[in-house]
């Protein structure tokens, strides 16, 4: 079996003809890399050249005509395939084929519409999103280019999934088997792709999975500039591009995207979903936690061998585009210390921690129960030191979620930095210092990055507010909610914290006033969580203006219906202006619609 990068298109293009010999055999898959254990599963393989996971490349200029046969070499298994058809497809066009075993099947079609698309079978009679055991990684990309021109250099990174149940459920107790991969491979045995500061990356991502992943770049914007669903794809304008540190990809979705980096340092671009780049074993399985692990992170090398799954890793070099180093007045710089501390109430399995905000004057007193972070309120364009300090009786870091900063200060320990110069763990008792002068207003988050299904639910996020200068910080009208996890894994199960509480203070507002509303999404598992603002007539209007710390651009700061999706590690801004008095509800639902937690709005003349 060999781990298929996609950077080689499969089959013969002369003439305007692409002609490929596909057949689907077993093969023995090795996620973690040569030397680990491997499983015996059904891949695709070009006739005559071992099986590839994912499956091999077709990729054309449009326009071009795909003369096709597929083999079926799993024994005793009807092997279905979708997605091998025209594009655009026609009503005429089939979706499925069946090849009995050891029988070979023909097809013709022609690709005529530049897109990422995607094919995808099962030997088990299963459909998309079921396939989550012995047959989900036969798939494999399409890629149809512009016409008549060469294409600018891009990557392919395909997402796969490996575990017992369908995806997307929410499960009073962990998976005994869960394997995340990227193009084959899991974190940390991923390719680590390379650039150079003042590149211009090009990536087309396909989640052809069961499950649902919000994909995070640590450190920088990127732009998307296409999205589909394997069979069609929409290319944006520049206005309808959306800028995000976070993307929600749906299973069976794609999208096409850009960015630039601009500082050079070690990056992760990942799934936000803590599970879903949290420790594993071997093949996904679930490793038990060694005697007295609930207190302290047993890792010497958190990026190594305390994270696994839908990872990669980004090396950015200097190039001749480094850009010069931001002189920094140091007179200028404020200082806070961020206090990580124990709060009371919790227990070894289910602690309850927290952040505490000093800024000059005594530590603030110690706490009890769940709570969230305090905002931090920042200055665009001021510099900043923050000094956690670790109280804990294990070892953390934070993350600065959205922060265009240094590599160094990123917080993945082990990772952030270079080569010469790694981020580390904060061990119990220790410090770190964070050191950065936000670049853009907007709304970001801080979370720890160690032990993320422990430490994030016990109480560890907060919101990371950026402000313009000269902007005071007025909590009347800029309100923020903050959507977590609880620590008890079954409360988890039917409900969120809105503000670190199962029964939220309401938020006041004022007829006729603009109140700037700022969602977070940190939860350990409600990456489809929808949140919606309800009164005694149905579902009300608000305004969405920002987006991961971004604004809108002006022709999509539309009023609307106040209800929209936010996966984890997604922020959103909204403006409500209440018309009258009187109450309302802020609901957070599930995906499948049922209620999480209600915050109520309380709206005075």
């Amino acid at each position: 079996m060999r781990i298929n990068n996609n950077r080689r298109a499969a089959g013969t293009l002369r003439g305007g003809l692409l002609t490929i010999r596909l057949e689907a055999r077993l093969g023995t898959w090795q996620p973690d890399g040569d030397d680990a254990p491997g499983a015996q599963v059904p891949a695709f393989a070009e006739a005559g050249k071992a099986p590839q996971i994912p499956g091999p490349l077709i990729r054309v200029p449009a326009g071009t005509d795909v003369a096709l046969t597929i083999h079926n070499a799993v024994p005793d298994s009807v092997l279905t395939v979708h997605g091998l058809h025209a594009r655009p497809r026609t009503t005429l066009t089939s979706d499925t084929l069946q090849v009995a075993p050891g029988a070979t099947r023909g097809l013709h079609f022609r690709l005529d519409e530049p897109g990422t698309y995607y094919y995808w079978g099962t030997t088990m009679g299963r459909t998309f999103r079921a396939r989550t055991r012995e047959d989900a990684q036969l798939s494999g990309a399409i890629i149809v280019d512009e016409p008549g021109r060469r294409p600018p250099p891009d990557r392919v990174l395909v997402i796969g999934v490996w575990e017992d149940t369908a995806g997307g459920v929410q499960l009073p107790r962990e998976r005994e088997r869960e394997l995340f991969v990227v193009n084959g491979r899991s974190w940390p045995h991923t390719e680590r792709l390379s650039y150079t500061v003042g590149d211009t990356v090009r990536w087309r991502v396909l989640n052809i999975s069961a499950d649902l992943h919000p994909m995070h770049l640590h450190g920088f914007y990127y732009r998307v500039d296409s999205r589909g669903d394997g069979t069609g794809d929409t290319s944006y304008t520049e206005a309808g591009r959306d800028f995000v540190v976070t993307q929600r990809m749906t299973p069976g979705q794609t999208m096409r995207l850009t960015w630039i980096p601009e500082r050079p340092g070690n990056w992760l671009f990942h799934c936000h979903i803590p599970r879903h780049f949290g420790p594993r074993g071997p093949l996904g399985l679930r490793r038990p936690a060694p005697p007295g692990a609930e207190r302290t992170h047993a890792t010497s090398n958190h990026a190594l061998e305390g994270m696994n799954g839908l990872m990669v890793g980004v090396t950015v070099t200097e190039g001749k585009h480094a850009l010069r180093d931001l002189v920094v007045d140091e007179a200028q710089r404020r200082h806070l210390r961020l206090l990580v501390r124990e709060n009371a109430g919790g227990s070894a399995a289910a602690p309850y921690y927290g952040f505490a905000l000093q800024e000059g004057g005594p530590e603030p007193a110690a706490d009890s129960g769940h709570r969230a972070g305090p905002a931090i309120v920042l200055t665009r364009g001021q510099p900043v030191s923050i000094m956690v300090m670790n109280r804990l009786p294990e070892a953390t870091a934070v993350h600065w979620h959205g922060i265009e900063l240094e590599s160094y200060f990123d917080g993945v320990a082990g990772f952030s930095g270079s080569a010469a110069r790694l981020s580390p763990l904060i061990a119990p008792g220790d410090s770190f210092e964070a050191r950065f002068t936000p670049p853009r207003a907007g709304t970001f988050i801080y979370h720890t990055h160690v032990d993320e299904l422990r430490q994030q639910p016990a109480g560890l996020a907060g919101p990371l507010i950026v402000l313009e200068p000269d902007v005071p910080y007025d909590p009347a009208t800029d309100m923020t909610v903050l959507i977590s996890s609880p620590s008890d894994s079954i409360a988890e199960t039917r409900a969120v914290l809105l503000n670190g509480s199962l029964a939220p203070a309401p938020l006041d507002m004022r007829v006729g006033v603009a109140h700037r509303v700022r969602f977070i999404n940190i939860t350990k598992a409600r990456p489809g969580l929808r949140v919606e603002l309800v009164g005694a007539a149905g579902v009300v209007a608000w305004r969405v203006i920002a987006k991961d710390g971004a604004d809108l651009p002006a022709s999509r700061r539309v009023t609307g219906p106040a209800r929209l999706p936010i996966s984890i590690g997604e922020t959103v801004d909204v403006e409500v202006t209440p018309a009258e008095p009187g109450e309302l509800r802020l609901e957070g639902r599930a995906a499948e619609g049922f209620l999480l937690g209600v915050m109520p709005v309380r709206i005075h003349r």
